[in-house]
């Protein structure tokens, strides 16, 4: 008989494990459940940002990918405007057929340099310098000037988009008064 009391007894401890073993499995299978849960989210997380990376790249490259070229033309441009510049009205009404070429030319180079985004950068004579878009190449006092204001354009400057590809090359009054 006392086979008989430790049976039941013996069957209730054992349930009791087997609870307390299921709780404990329930438990970790829950930890596991959350630590993928938590992997997935990241790398779902990841994926969206490499997504966006990749989509913000490709914008890029396709804005800025001419960076390169527009910089290389921009000699070209300089130099076709220093040669309208440098000539008298004598030579250029003496070559009035060449001239009209260059300047042709130099509207062609501007207007297909604008179709790509490239804009220029003409500050005037008595505008304020601005760092962000000018060089300053020199600084003089000039009479009836105030400090920082453009004296003397040397070269324009040249944006790609919102992005400066050549800051305008300037010379700055040192004035400190009017």
């Amino acid at each position: 008989m006392a086979d008989d009391k430790t049976v039941p007894e013996d069957f209730a401890i054992n349930e009791g494990l087997e609870e307390l073993i299921e709780a404990d499995e329930i438990e970790s299978l829950r930890a596991e459940r959350d630590e993928f849960r938590d992997r997935f989210m990241r790398a779902l997380a990841d994926a969206e940002n490499a997504r966006k990376r990749g989509e913000r790249d490709r914008r890029e490259a396709e804005q800025y990918g001419s960076t390169r070229l527009a910089r290389d033309l921009l000699p070209v441009y300089d130099n076709l405007n220093r040669a309208l510049n440098a000539a008298t009205e004598e030579q250029k009404a003496a070559a009035a057929a060449l001239f009209e070429g260059v300047q042709l030319t130099l509207r062609e180079l501007t207007n297909v340099m604008t179709r790509h985004g490239v804009k220029p950068i003409t500050p005037q004579i008595g505008d304020m310098f601005d760092p962000q878009n000018h060089e300053a190449m020199f600084e003089a006092p000039v009479p009836g000037t105030k400090a920082g204001q453009i004296i003397q354009v040397m070269t324009e400057g040249f944006m790609l988009h919102d992005r400066l590809l050549r800051p305008a090359q300037v010379g700055v009054s040192s004035n400190t008064g009017a």
